[in-house]
């Protein structure tokens, strides 16, 4: 009967050691609050202060902030695999993760057609590997960049030049058989 009762009382403690472990290494919020309001005096400061920064600088940093608030990045769900054949026979897999960088708010409108843009994009992926883009050195920024051209290309053909701005290669890897 004792024997019985060894997994249960393991499961139990088990489980108290991990509710224990993350209440302990949860972050601190007041560390961040803290760190948001000495910003913001900071920016305060700044502006009533004396500041070196001529009005060109300021102008440029607004105009950073402005192209990066006009796009956003929507990650592709799940990774693309392209089989590499040779002889009749696949020798090799290709696992690609891909993200879309868009206009901002327009997240959504890749999301609704992803599997219209996923169809696009195997069907690219499998054209750069049957020309034997995946061969030899591939990751180079020539055979990269031919890859990122084809597929903003599709991109843009499937969901608007107006929203597809790039299409970025998140990672990619080779597995020989």
């Amino acid at each position: 009967m004792i024997m019985k009762l060894f997994p249960l009382v393991f499961l139990l403690i088990g489980i108290g050691a991990g509710v224990g472990a993350g209440i302990f290494l949860r972050p601190d919020t007041s560390l961040e609050a803290a760190i948001t309001e000495e910003g913001s005096a900071h920016a305060d400061d700044a502006s009533e202060g004396t500041s070196d920064k001529s009005s060109d600088d300021h102008a440029q940093e607004d105009h950073v902030k402005d192209e990066t608030e006009s796009h956003e990045y929507a990650k592709l769900n799940n990774q693309f695999v392209v089989p590499i054949v040779a002889e009749e026979r696949v020798i090799a897999l290709v696992v690609i993760a891909l993200s879309i960088e868009v206009a901002a708010g327009k997240t959504e409108a890749v999301f609704l057609r992803e599997p219209k843009v996923r169809d696009s994009f195997l069907q690219v992926l499998f054209d750069h590997a049957n020309i034997g883009g995946f061969e030899g050195n591939f990751t180079n920024a020539e055979m990269l960049g031919r890859l990122r051209t084809a597929l903003k290309e599709v991109g843009q053909r499937d969901l608007g030049k107006d929203i597809v701005k790039d299409v970025l290669i998140v990672e990619i890897a080779r597995q020989d058989y």
